[in-house]
C-alpha cells in the first residue's frame, strides 16, 4: 500500500551528511519526497512510497549517517498525495 510519512529527526543530525545519506537510502528504497534541515537543528523528511519501504527508511533513520547521533524521531503517517516524482534535498 502506498503511504506518506513525515519525520522529524532530533539529535546531532546537521553537518554530518544526514540529508545526503537519507536521499541515497530513500532512492535505494524507491521512495519519493524530500529531506531538509530545519532552523531548530532538526531534520525534516517527507517520503512517499510502499509502506514496507517507508518502515525500512524509518528504521534506517535511527542510525542515519555514520557521524549522526539520533536522539528521537517524531513519526506522522499520512495518506499519500502523489506530488513527488523523485527524492531530493531541499535547501
Amino acid at each position: 500500500m502506498i503511504k506518506r510519512v513525515g519525520l522529524k529527526i532530533y539529535g546531532r543530525v546537521q553537518m554530518v551528511l544526514y540529508r545526503d545519506s537519507t536521499r541515497r537510502q530513500a532512492k535505494k528504497l524507491g521512495l519519493n519526497g524530500w529531506v531538509m534541515n530545519q532552523s531548530d537543528g532538526t531534520v525534516q523528511i517527507i517520503a512517499e512510497g510502499e509502506e514496507e519501504n517507508l518502515k525500512k527508511l524509518i528504521k534506517w533513520c535511527y542510525n542515519g549517517s555514520i557521524l549522526a547521533k539520533v536522539e528521537k524521531i517524531d513519526i506522522d503517517w499520512q495518506d499519500e498525495t502523489g506530488r513527488f516524482d523523485k527524492f531530493e534535498i531541499k535547501y
